[in-house]
Order: structure tokens, then C-alpha cells, then sequence
């Protein structure tokens, strides 16, 4: 039997566990009551573990399938409602000593041309994300001690949070970066980033060693331990997430879910988000290469099992996927989302924009105010709230508010709040008219009277021009 508390990444992570779990869920595929009792389970919002989440995801029964999806979308509404936070990634370098072969930033490629930002370089990143209406970051660099200290991250850092632009400003800085030690943690923390986020790519110990030949990330361990040292230096928040199509995707949905139950029964607090990306083409990468790709089908059931399985996780699908993807699965489960993303070194500049420099194709180019747009007429709320980061309401805090159901008394008022803030100060004419009729609509369900009253308040004090609040 695995040890889901030991902090051995074989052991929390252990390969016969998942082997017999994937025979497990191909021998119950079929099995109509066991499927049918997990899907009930599932309905009290509770989650599932690794082993019946596999069953689930292996389920080739129409009907219960089609049970799943409903669950899914009744969980998702319970505890993030119609709201989508938004975010942009911004790179600050590609400079990178590792060989992973599913990335350009890989140290053979020689054609690439290598940038790493400056601080004023930074500044006018910054400025032009934050003239879109982005309040919410994801730094993003390669692994290279000499190009990329811990050092230059904390001064990148600093500088953003720095950042006052007419009514701009960077509420909220996400970092993922390669792992490193408690203590380069404890200064992440100390410099007050969000959420820490690594993905671990696959949990398959010989795929992860083939596909990190070279470099500090080929050791597995050292890696896939990173959240446990995280959560060791004080940081509350983690992100989890691996890259669907670089090996056997049921393999490693189960390792994902085993990584959160570890993190639970270890650290208190599972992940604060999973991520799902797929393996995308990029300078010198072929995605059609990595015969484990999967497809739409498949990956909006992993959407939908993991929402079952971890009820409580947000869930983030970046500009990698369509529009149409994205429209498809923010109904199953995800409730983070990148928007107007650029994923090359210093490609929110107009008058520079080195797509060579990009780390992989963006399917969804779309404007922030497109995707605001689209998301309003599809009756969801765009948010740019980072109320529970700047109040403290983090790890096991967010987690109990989560669980309880009572995370929808902050997200929801905030939500409508931060979305009057960008309508009034980016939005054009036609999302603003669009989202002040949803904010109409949305701010007469807030339960509590009080609560309802005060943002109605600030909403007026918002038309009024009057900025003297913060969340």
C-alpha cells in the first residue's frame, strides 16, 4: 500500500499503486452500480480519491457519462458560481539549462534567440498589461542560475507590485518558476507572491528521466517534492498540473490526484489550483510528435473527472486551448482563465513583439476585451478580484471557506466590484453596456441584505469616479 504522507515522491507518488489503479478502473469500466454510487458520492461535493476518479474517467456507460457531466456543472456552480478569474502570463526570460525536449526553451536549442527582460523592460510589460485592465500575474521564466536567480525574480518582483499606472496596478503575482529550496520559498513568500505553480509535466518516473535528460529538473524527486518545500517556506498557496499528451494520460490524472490527496493529508490543504494544459507546438517542437496526445473528448472528461474528484481546486486552462475548447470546458469545471495572453519574452510591447521568442502556440488570440466580452454574453462573470489573497484569506483559510460553501459571500459581491472597476476604466462600449447589465442582473442574487447594500454603494461610488477603496 502507498504512503500518501511520506515525503518520498516514489512513495506518495508510487507506481503499483497507479498500475493497479488504471487495472482497477479498466475492470470496472462497465460496472453500472459501482459507477452509479461513485456519481452520488461525488453529489455530496466531498471529491472522490485517485482510485474512483480512474473508474470514472474510464466509465464507457452513455448515460452515466452524461450523469458526470451534470455532476460536474452542479459542483462548479456550488463553489465558484459564474464566475471566471482572469489572469495573463508575462515572461520575463527564456534563458534555460535544462533539456526538456517538449519545450524550445530546452539549452540545445541554438536558434532561438535568447531575452531576458530588464527592469525597465519589466516596467513597460507591466504597464501595457496593466492599460488592458490585468490585475492578476503569472511570472513566468526558464532554469538558469546565472540569467535568472532567485535574486533577479525577487527584484522583478518588487518592481511589479511598484507598478501605479493611471488607474493600474498588479494586485496579485503568481510565480512559476523551476523548483528551488525552503529557503528561496521563504523570500518568495516574503516578497508577497500568490500562488506558487510547477507543473510536473508527467508522474511517470521513466518518462519524466526521458523527457528531462539533461539539467536540475531531470531529477524527478527534487521536482515532484517542490510543493512540500513550498508549503515548508510558508507558502500557502500551490498550483498543481501536468502536460497532457507527454505520456499515458490516465497515468498521470492519477498521479495528479494522488500529488493533492499527499498534499492534503501531509500539509493540511490541497492544491489551491490544477491545471490542464496539452502539449502544443513551438519553434523546434512538433506536438504531432508526442503520440499521447489527446483529444477535445477526452481532455473535457478529465476536466469534468477532476472537478468531480477535487471539488475544491480551482481549475485554469491558459491560451493553449481554443475558444471553443475553452467555452466547452469553463461549463465542466474551470474556473480560471488567461486572456490576452502573449507567451514570448517581452511580448506585450507593441513596438516589439518577438514571437520567435514564444514558448508555445497560443490558440486563443483574442484581446482581454474580446474574452471579457464573450464571457459576459455567455452569462458567466469575469472577475479580477484578489480580495482573499490581499486579506489574508489563504491555504487552509480559503480552503475551510471553500469546502463550506461560503467562499461565494466574498467571491461573488467582489467579482461584480472588480468588474465595474475594469468596465469604467478599459472596457470598450459595447462589453461595458453588456456588463453593466450583467452586474445588474447578478448584484439583486446576493443573499445577504448588508452585503448587498455596501456593494451597491461602491458600485456607485465606481460610476462616480471615485477610487478611494481597495480590495
Amino acid at each position: 500500500m502507498y504512503n500518501m504522507k511520506s515525503l518520498k515522491a516514489e512513495e506518495f507518488i508510487d507506481d503499483g499503486e497507479i498500475l493497479d489503479t488504471l487495472k482497477f478502473a479498466e475492470e470496472h469500466k462497465s460496472d453500472r452500480a459501482l459507477i452509479s454510487s461513485l456519481i452520488e458520492k461525488a453529489r455530496e461535493c466531498k471529491g472522490l480519491n485517485h482510485r474512483e476518479a480512474a473508474v470514472l474517467l474510464e466509465c464507457d456507460i452513455p448515460d452515466l457519462n452524461e450523469k458526470m457531466v451534470e455532476t460536474a456543472k452542479e459542483i462548479k456552480e456550488k463553489f465558484y458560481g459564474n464566475r471566471i478569474v482572469l489572469f495573463a502570463p508575462l515572461y520575463l526570460s527564456n534563458y534555460c539549462v535544462n533539456g526538456c525536449t517538449y519545450c524550445p526553451y530546452h539549452a540545445i536549442n541554438k536558434h532561438i534567440p535568447r531575452v531576458k527582460l530588464s527592469q525597465e523592460e519589466i516596467r513597460k510589460e507591466v504597464t501595457a498589461l496593466q492599460d488592458m485592465g490585468h490585475k492578476r500575474l503569472a511570472l513566468e521564466t526558464g532554469e538558469d542560475p546565472i540569467h535568472n536567480p532567485i535574486e533577479y525574480i525577487l527584484e522583478s518582483i518588487d518592481t511589479i507590485y511598484s507598478i501605479k499606472h493611471k488607474n493600474g496596478a498588479i494586485r496579485r503575482v503568481n510565480v512559476n518558476i523551476a523548483a528551488t529550496t525552503v529557503e528561496n520559498y521563504k523570500k518568495l513568500k516574503d516578497a508577497g507572491i500568490g500562488t506558487y505553480i510547477l507543473f510536473q509535466e508527467t508522474y511517470n518516473k521513466k518518462a519524466y528521466e526521458q523527457l528531462h535528460p539533461t539539467g536540475p529538473k531531470s531529477d524527478y524527486a527534487y521536482h515532484t517534492e517542490a510543493m512540500d518545500r513550498a508549503m515548508d517556506g510558508g507558502i500557502d498557496d500551490v498550483g498543481c498540473g501536468v502536460l497532457f499528451g507527454l505520456n499515458l494520460y490516465r497515468y498521470d490524472f492519477v498521479g495528479l490526484l494522488m500529488h493533492a490527496e499527499h498534499l492534503e493529508a501531509v500539509k493540511g490543504v490541497g492544491p489551491h489550483t490544477i491545471s490542464v494544459p496539452r502539449i502544443r507546438n513551438a519553434d523546434d517542437i512538433n506536438a504531432q510528435s508526442f503520440e499521447n496526445a489527446i483529444d477535445d473528448d477526452t481532455f473535457a472528461k478529465i476536466v469534468t473527472v477532476i472537478r468531480i474528484a477535487v471539488p475544491y481546486t480551482g481549475m485554469i486552462v491558459s491560451t493553449r486551448e481554443s475558444q471553443k475548447t475553452r467555452e466547452r470546458v469553463l461549463e465542466l469545471g474551470v474556473s480560471q482563465i488567461s486572456g490576452g495572453s502573449r507567451t514570448s519574452v517581452g511580448g506585450y510591447c507593441e513596438e516589439e513583439r518577438p514571437e520567435d521568442t514564444a514558448q508555445f502556440d497560443v490558440s486563443d488570440t483574442r484581446s482581454l476585451d474580446e474574452v471579457v466580452n464573450w464571457l459576459i454574453k455567455k452569462d458567466h462573470i469575469p472577475s479580477f478580484c484578489t480580495a482573499c489573497y490581499r486579506s489574508g484569506r489563504t491555504g487552509d483559510r480559503f480552503m475551510q471557506l471553500v469546502k463550506s460553501g461560503q467562499i461565494a459571500n466574498c467571491c461573488q459581491p467582489n467579482a461584480l466590484i472588480t468588474l465595474k472597476e475594469y468596465l469604467e476604466d478599459y472596457a470598450s462600449d459595447e462589453t461595458k453596456a453588456l456588463g453593466e447589465k450583467l452586474i445588474a442582473k447578478e448584484v439583486v442574487k446576493i443573499p445577504n441584505p448588508t452585503v448587498q447594500k455596501k456593494v451597491l454603494e461602491i458600485l456607485e461610488e465606481e460610476s462616480a469616479g471615485k477610487r478611494d477603496f481597495r480590495f
